[in-house]
């Protein structure tokens, strides 16, 4: 009678390598896709610049954007001037005890008469903190 040798029992193994390039693979993913979803927040534009720019460190925001076509945007959404301040007051609205930034994001070729006009109608509607987004030099 002929016997066969049985095989060797072999303990299943963990490949390292093959997991640290998938892992690295969703880093450099998760890293390029962070970078690129913060500029695609509303309309891009062309920010002018300021030596004396500072970070803004508050928690009640509105953020308007005013295109180089004189588009407005409030908070990524179009708004027309007249919607504004209405939408302004509502977010102002929710949370009373926090005063209301706006943060106004126009681009650089944009008609400092459009940007004038935005803030004579916010300041005669009562909103009084109004700071402009600009870039470091």
């Amino acid at each position: 009678m002929r016997k066969w040798e049985e095989p060797e029992n072999r303990k299943a193994r963990i490949e390292i390598i093959p997991m640290i390039d998938v892992m690295m693979f969703l880093l450099v993913f998760f890293v390029l896709l962070s970078l690129n979803v913060i500029p695609a927040l509303g309309v891009k534009t062309a920010l002018p610049s300021s030596s004396t720019a500072k970070d803004l460190q508050t928690q009640n925001l509105a953020r308007i954007t005013l295109t180089a076509s004189a588009e407005m945007q409030l908070e990524g959404q179009a708004v027309t001037a007249e919607s504004l301040v209405s939408r302004l007051k509502s977010m102002e609205a929710k949370e009373p005890k926090k005063k209301l930034v706006l943060l106004v994001n126009a681009d650089k070729k944009v008609e400092f008469q459009h940007v004038i006009d935005l803030m004579d109608t916010l300041k005669g509607k009562g909103f009084e903190a109004i700071s402009f987004v600009t870039k470091r030099k």
